[in-house]
């Protein structure tokens, strides 16, 4: 801080210190002050002028408490730096010693923040809700192990994506699923229209246990990456194209035409026609909407682009020392990957009148 208060002052006079200069305004010595920190005073020394002019920008007069550095160093953190790689920036910018256990102090004050976040009051109605996981490595009683992040993201009634929360479970399943559905609704969440989500055994039933008006529309591109596991590179072409033609298809009795016609091709492919059969009925819902709305609803990319903007942050700590710090990071991650969201739907209202007409009464306007 110091050093980067000389430079300011440097700036200030056009000259740097022992120069020869025609100035009429020379340093004066420096005065001693306390800042007072979440950590205790922090007593700096600050340069003069002789003419009184000199108003510095990292330490303004009359400041008693400096927030710049906490600001910086959660800064630093949200962008997926680690604990000792803040320390060395720090050194390097201000030529100061700052403690690890100092930076972990400085992150940890988010944490009633990300409480606060968690538990929020929600809107009555998210006409659209994605639901999807990413995976973690934790350090755990002297080991590492995976850990799920679900998150679930909503579009609101004005047509803006919102995250409704961050939550953390040894693995994905419906049981913990449910769990959170139950939290959402208990925060004020009372309807979803559309609730799109992966193939995940048992999912479909745990949101129509909290929310049984809800239509679930499974990801297309997860009931693709499915059916074409076993098969070998040179067919994958021919059947992701025949597949193409049941999810373009511009009704739902044409797509389930297309599905049929796989059935004829044998019993080489029958796993993948059995596969869509037995989920159809989740499958299906997307064929009711105009294209406006089905291209939004027929795969989860818009949680899927939340995940890989994570997943860039997490790559800089291969493990996660616990949970907390798992949490802490995607919060803090969260206000940089939000400035570039886009609306969904470009044309809202008329998706809106579309639930209106759909939906009626449920529609809160």
């Amino acid at each position: 801080m110091e050093a980067a208060l000389k430079g300011e002052m440097a700036a200030h006079l056009g000259y740097e210190k022992h120069q020869r200069t025609k100035s009429e305004n020379a340093r004066n010595g420096t005065s001693t002050k306390k800042l007072q920190t979440a950590q205790g005073a922090l007593p700096i020394e600050l340069p003069r002028d002789r003419q009184g002019s000199f108003e510095p920008q990292l330490v303004k007069k009359h400041q008693t408490r400096f927030e710049g550095l906490d600001h910086q160093i959660i800064s630093l953190y949200a962008k997926g730096m680690s604990v000792a790689d803040i320390q060395d920036q720090m050194e390097e910018l201000y030529e100061a010693k700052i403690s690890t256990s100092l930076i972990s102090s400085i992150t940890d004050s988010v944490l009633e923040e990300v409480e606060a976040w968690q538990s929020r009051p929600l809107d009555g109605c998210y006409p659209i809700v994605y639901m999807d996981c990413l995976v973690v490595k934790v350090r755990e009683n002297k080991q590492i192990v995976n850990k799920a992040v679900y998150l679930a993201l909503g579009v609101n009634d004005q047509g803006h994506k919102e995250l409704l929360g961050i939550w953390l479970s040894a693995n994905e399943g419906a049981k913990f699923w449910l769990g959170v559905l139950t939290e959402l609704k208990n925060r004020g969440l009372e309807d979803i229209f559309i609730a799109c989500i992966d193939g995940l055994t048992g999912f479909p039933e745990a949101i129509e246990a909290v929310y049984p008006k809800t239509e679930v529309q499974l990801c297309i591109v997860h009931m693709v990456r499915n059916s074409v596991r076993y098969v070998s590179w040179k067919e994958r072409k021919e059947v992701c194209k025949h597949l193409r033609s049941i999810y373009t298809a511009t009704t739902e009795e044409e797509g389930l035409s297309a599905l049929e016609l796989l059935q004829e091709k044998g019993k080489k492919y029958a796993y993948i026609y059995e596969l869509w059969h037995r989920h159809w009925s989740r499958i299906a819902p997307m064929f009711s909407y105009p294209p406006e709305i089905r291209k939004v609803i027929y795969t989860t990319n818009a949680i899927e682009s939340v995940n890989m903007s994570l997943r860039k942050l997490l790559k800089t700590k291969r493990v996660f020392p616990n949970d907390t710090s798992v949490l802490k990071i995607l919060y803090l991650s969260l206000d940089r990957i939000t400035r570039r969201w886009t609306m969904p739907i470009t044309d809202w209202p008329s998706a809106m009148r579309y639930f209106m007409i759909r939906f009626g009464e449920r529609v809160q306007i």
